[in-house]
């Protein structure tokens, strides 16, 4: 069996332009497919899967080691997030032309199941735009949690909501303090909610002063306190505060996992299988973070095949802890792509269809072509002028 050719398929699901990979075969009938949906860099990443496609063409798209590798090495420069997305794009998709070649689910072909179901957790808000990055409002709040849990989820996601500088006076912290008792006043005591600082904070004593003042009501962990890819940084947060911390989703190879490893720096890694080279890179990440006593919670508001893929994933590895998930994003989410995910009691249930077991409806994606994502990150300005993260 060889590759004869890839292409891409965009959809644009209003927050994200998805950015589906298809890969052929010599073989009638036989393909593959994957997701290298990267925000903001929609054009780049297609052009990317172009770029690297004569490297593989002709390889037998089985040997997805072999072909990770090469384009890897064979195209000289050093890759960044949108050659690692572009390759993730491509080895999913190699992965489901694997598990079609044999008649068995992807997640088999990983080591098979190490549980029965995966658990899920979504966004406040289930992925409409406005209600993701606007949480600010308590009476807002609670009716968002109760959408949430109308919907089966177990778990949730919410945007810490200011934008931050160094320091932060003592009516911002108490009004984080108030925020937090609302979502847990309104989601009760079973109810897991994670917080993503998107590493607003700039100091580190900032953000633990922030995470303490939700530490109260039970956080499951607080995602990116600071800024990604400063080690030292997040082994002094874990330190000071007794709230997992979890990091990972801006980090694109297990190289850049290495040293939160060797620190022991986080609780929870969060590697995409779309932004770190795929499928099997995220395994060798989770193995690290395995022996580093670290469990693995990969990020994932992305489209319909990256929920598959982590699915897959999920089931056959043994530290993974919770899945994110944004299938709210838009109302035809379940339409582009008919797949295997269906979530009971908040978990999603194992697959048992050949490959990563999706099949694409590309004229649904053609009714919703590219379009400019908006900017969620123009609204973080402080009083004085100050640009800020987001």
């Amino acid at each position: 069996m060889k590759i004869t050719a890839i292409r891409t398929l965009v959809g644009n699901a209003e927050l994200r332009n998805w950015v589906f990979v298809k890969v052929e075969t010599d073989q009638d009938g036989r393909y593959g497919w994957g997701e290298a949906t990267l925000e903001w860099k929609t054009r780049a990443v297609v052009g990317c899967v172009e770029d690297l496609a004569p490297l593989v063409v002709g390889l037998d798209p089985r040997d997805i080691e072999n072909a990770v590798r090469t384009m890897t090495k064979h195209g000289f420069w050093k890759l960044g997030v949108i050659g690692r997305s572009a390759i993730a794009g491509i080895e999913q998709a190699l992965w489901d032309i694997f598990g079609k070649s044999v008649g068995l689910p992807v997640w088999r072909l990983l080591g098979g199941k190490t549980r029965d179901r995966v658990p899920v957790y979504t966004h406040l808000g289930l992925g409409n735009m406005r209600a993701v990055y606007d949480q600010k409002e308590r009476s807002q709040l609670r009716d968002y949690v109760q959408e949430v849990l109308g919907k089966g989820y177990r778990a949730f996601k919410v945007l810490f909501p200011l934008f931050m500088h160094y320091t932060a006076d003592s009516k911002a912290i108490a009004g984080i303090d108030g925020w937090m008792r609302t979502l847990r006043e309104a989601a009760g005591d079973d109810i897991e909610i994670m917080v993503d600082f998107h590493g607003k904070p700039a100091s580190v004593a900032l953000a633990v002063q922030c995470i303490e003042a939700l530490a109260p009501y039970r956080p499951m962990f607080a995602e990116e306190p600071v800024q990604p890819g400063d080690a030292n940084a997040m082994r002094m947060v874990s330190d000071r505060t007794r709230v997992p911390i979890a990091t990972g989703e801006r980090l694109i190879d297990r190289r850049d996992f290495e040293e939160l490893c060797m620190q022991r720096a986080v609780a929870i890694v969060q590697p995409d299988l779309c932004h770190c080279g795929g499928i099997w890179e995220g395994r060798k990440i989770a193995a690290m973070a395995e022996t580093a006593m670290m469990g693995v919670a990969p990020h994932n508001p992305l489209g319909p095949i990256a929920g598959v893929s982590a699915l897959h994933f999920d089931v056959a590895t043994p530290n993974f802890v919770i899945q994110e998930e944004m299938v709210g994003a838009v109302p035809w989410y379940g339409e582009v792509v008919q797949g295997p995910i269906r979530m009971v009691d908040g978990c999603w249930q194992l697959p048992q269809a050949p490959g990563l077991g999706i099949e694409v409806d590309e004229r649904v994606a053609a009714k919703h072509p590219f379009r400019q994502e908006p900017f969620a990150s123009r609204d973080a300005v402080l009083p004085d002028g100050t640009v800020v993260d987001w």
